[in-house]
């Protein structure tokens, strides 16, 4: 005696199994290229990329903000520090969302993380953002000091910085990222 299913009972555990494996439609639709224009460019004395860990501290830069832009510097200069938003310029388009998952800083020893839980350059879309010291805002020209971009870097957007905003006290950092480097050499 052979014992079968009936042909109803079939397509019902078939369809529970397709349903269970089965990927989720995207709630993601479509998304359009998005264009960015510089607003300006960094100029220093750093010509060539650093290594991890160098010092940037006391690296000043000036970042010089197109003629169409400037009147929108107004008042900037009454804020102690800003946000810039830069562009890595010369990371090779190739390299550019090469890596889903790194070990942060080249280095073994951390653990590997997805890129988008690090401050790598090898993003999808490599916009760094560092908050600076403002020095001073000058004609079409904006001082800071630490800023970790070489010269001619093109500079995507400049933002106050709002401690009310941007400072979170009791921000949380993964483990790796607290460990401490020796930096590779002082900034110029």
């Amino acid at each position: 005696m052979t014992d079968s299913f009936p042909s109803g009972n079939v397509r019902f555990v078939r369809g529970v199994i397709r349903r269970l494996f089965q990927r989720p439609a995207s709630e993601i639709p479509e998304l359009p290229e998005i264009t960015l224009r510089p607003i300006g460019m960094v100029r220093n004395a750093v010509k060539e990329p650093q290594p991890p860990g160098f010092d940037w501290s006391h690296v000043k830069s000036r970042i010089l903000i197109r003629p169409d832009l400037v009147d929108s510097l107004l008042g900037l200069d009454s804020y102690s520090h800003v946000k810039v938003l830069f562009w890595p310029h010369l990371v090779p388009a190739e390299v550019i969302g090469s890596k889903h998952r790194l070990h942060p800083r080249d280095d073994p020893e951390n653990p590997l993380q997805g890129i988008l839980a690090t401050r790598s350059q090898i993003r999808f879309n490599p916009i760094l953002v560092t908050a600076v010291p403002l020095l001073s805002v000058k004609g079409d020209t904006v001082r800071v000091r630490g800023l970790d971009a070489i010269d001619g870097t093109p500079v995507l957007d400049i933002k106050p910085y709002f401690p009310h905003f941007d400072s979170i006290p009791d921000a949380r950092v993964a483990e790796w990222a607290t460990r401490g480097r020796e930096p590779a050499k002082k900034g110029q």
